[in-house]
C-alpha cells in the first residue's frame, strides 16, 4: 500500500535518500544532541510534500487531530512515546484532562479523542475528556460509528485550578488549536501542567516565526549531509496585513510573491526542473479565514481579488505567510497524496497519507474531500534499510519522511522557546 511514485527512480529526491541513509548515525547524534538543549512540542504532525527534486514540509500543527488515522500496530509505539513524555514533565501524573475542540460534533473529530483517550490510558493514566464549549452544559456521551462512545463533561473551574467533577487533573492536554483566542478558564492555572502551552495556539503563533526556525535548523542538517538546504526547505516571505475585499496590502502582496517566484525560477534551472514554480497564499496565522491559495503568476492576484470581492464577505485584513509551492509527485491509485508523520516528544510514532481526487499537484490537499490512508505508513520510519537502492524500498522513504518530521518538530521547539512569554530574559 506504498503510494506510487510517478517521479524516475533518479534524480535529487533518491540522492538525498541516499545522502541521508549514509548518514544515519550522525543524524541521530545530532538530533539526540539537539534534545538534550531544547524541549520538543509535547505532541506535533508535520505535512509533507514530495516533489520528486525536492522533499520539504509545507505545515506543522501543535494541536495535531487525526491520531485515529495510525493503525493498531502503531499503537505500542504512540504509547511508549506518551509514557515518555508524561514522565519527563509530570512523573507521578495520575489524572489527565483532555481538552477537545469546541463544536466537537464531527464523529469523525472524536474518534480522534478517543484514540488519543485509548493512548494515555494505556500509557497509565486516568482519562476524561472536558470541554470548554458553552454548549456543553452537562455529561454529554456521543456515539461513535465503530461502536465506541466518548463521553464528554463541562469544565468547571475552581480558584487556579480547572478539572471535572469529581476529578482534580494534574496534567491537562489540548487538543485545541486556540485559534479563536485564549479563553480565560485556561489561564493562570496552579500547580497544573498545560500541554502543550498556551503561546503554542494560533492566538500567538505565526507560520513565519516556524518557517524562520526551520530555514535555520534545515541548514544546519543541510551543512552536515552536505547538501543544499533548498532541497528540504520550502521559502517563504511574509506581508503585514492584507485585505483581499477591500484591496489593502496589495502592493506588499503582489512584490513578494513576484520576488519569490523569481528565486523558485533561478533553483529549478539551476537544478534544470522543467516544471512551473508556483506560491502558497495563506494567512499567518492557523486561522482557516482566508484558505490557501496557489498563485502561478503575479497576475493571478488581481483576479483572486476580484473574486473576493465579488463574494462580498467581510474577512478581516491579516498577515500573510507566501510560501515557496512544493508540488507532491505522490499518488494512491491515481488521487494525489501527501504524507503526514505523526510524534509525540521527541518520536515518530507513525503517520498516514493524506489523499484528495479532486486536487492538483500543486494544490492544498488538506480541503473538503480529502481521505485518509494509514495502511501508507504500515512499515515503521524508524527500520531503514541501508544497501537498497534508493527509491525502491519505502522504509528507506519513510525514514526520510521521519527525518524531515522531526526537524520541523524541532523548529518548533525553538521557536516555543522563542515565544514563551516565562522565558527568562537575559541581558
Amino acid at each position: 500500500m506504498v503510494p506510487h511514485l510517478v517521479t524516475a527512480l533518479t534524480g535529487p529526491i533518491n540522492e538525498l535518500e541516499q545522502r541521508v541513509l549514509d548518514s544515519m548515525p550522525a543524524i541521530e547524534r545530532w538530533f539526540r544532541l539537539e534534545w538534550m538543549e531544547h524541549t520538543p512540542p509535547f505532541y506535533s504532525s508535520v505535512d509533507v510534500r514530495n516533489a520528486g527534486f525536492k522533499l520539504a514540509p509545507v505545515d506543522t500543527n501543535l494541536f495535531p487531530g487525526g491520531w485515529n488515522n495510525l493503525t493498531p500496530p502503531m499503537l505500542p509505539l504512540a504509547v511508549q512515546a506518551a509514557m515518555a513524555a508524561i514522565e519527563k514533565i509530570c512523573p507521578e501524573a495520575r489524572n489527565l484532562l483532555l481538552i477537545p475542540e469546541n463544536k466537537a460534533s464531527s464523529t469523525f473529530y472524536l474518534s480522534n479523542v478517543a484514540q488519543l483517550q485509548r493512548i494515555f490510558h494505556m500509557a497509565g493514566l486516568n482519562v476524561r475528556i472536558g470541554s470548554i464549549d458553552p454548549a456543553i452544559k452537562k455529561t454529554t456521551t456521543i456515539e461513535l460509528p465503530n461502536g465506541e462512545s466518548v463521553t464528554l463533561e463541562p469544565v468547571i473551574r475552581g480558584k487556579r485550578r480547572i478539572g471535572v467533577k469529581d476529578f482534580d487533573p494534574c496534567t491537562i492536554l489540548l487538543n485545541n488549536d486556540l485559534s479563536a483566542g485564549v479563553p480565560g478558564i485556561l489561564e493562570e492555572l496552579h500547580e497544573q501542567y498545560l500541554l502543550p502551552p498556551l503561546h503554542a495556539g494560533w492566538a500567538t503563533r505565526r507560520k513565519s516565526k516556524h518557517f524562520k526556525c526551520y530555514e535555520e535548523v534545515a541548514k544546519r542538517l543541510g551543512k552536515l549531509l552536505g547538501v543544499d538546504p533548498w532541497l528540504i526547505n520550502p521559502m517563504f516571505e511574509k506581508c503585514g496585513e492584507v485585505n483581499l475585499a477591500e484591496g489593502v496590502g496589495m502592493d506588499c502582496l503582489s512584490s513578494n510573491v513576484d520576488a519569490l517566484l523569481a528565486k523558485i525560477r533561478r533553483k529549478y534551472k539551476e537544478y534544470g526542473i522543467k516544471e512551473k514554480p508556483f506560491v502558497v497564499v495563506k494567512a499567518d496565522n492557523g486561522s482557516h479565514g482566508m484558505g490557501i491559495v496557489t498563485v502561478r503568476d503575479v497576475k493571478d492576484l488581481a483576479a483572486l481579488a476580484e473574486r473576493v470581492q465579488a463574494q462580498s464577505t467581510s474577512a478581516p485584513a491579516c498577515d500573510i505567510l507566501v510560501q515557496e509551492g512544493v508540488l507532491t509527485k505522490e499518488r494512491m491509485n491515481d488521487a494525489v497524496a501527501e504524507p503526514v508523520v505523526y510524534m509525540m516528544d521527541r518520536y515518530v510514532v507513525g503517520g498516514f497519507y493524506r489523499i484528495h481526487a479532486d486536487r492538483g499537484i500543486d494544490e492544498n490537499l488538506n480541503a473538503p474531500g480529502s481521505s485518509y490512508v494509514p495502511l501508507a505508513f504500515e512499515q515503521s520510519t524508524h527500520l531503514p534499510q541501508p544497501g537498497v537502492k534508493p527509491g525502491a524500498s519505502a522504509p528507506n522513504r519513510f525514514y526520510m519522511y521521519g527525518v524531515v518530521g522531526r526537524l520541523a518538530m524541532l523548529a518548533a521547539s525553538y521557536e516555543l522557546e522563542a515565544t514563551d512569554p516565562d522565558a527568562e530574559v537575559y541581558d
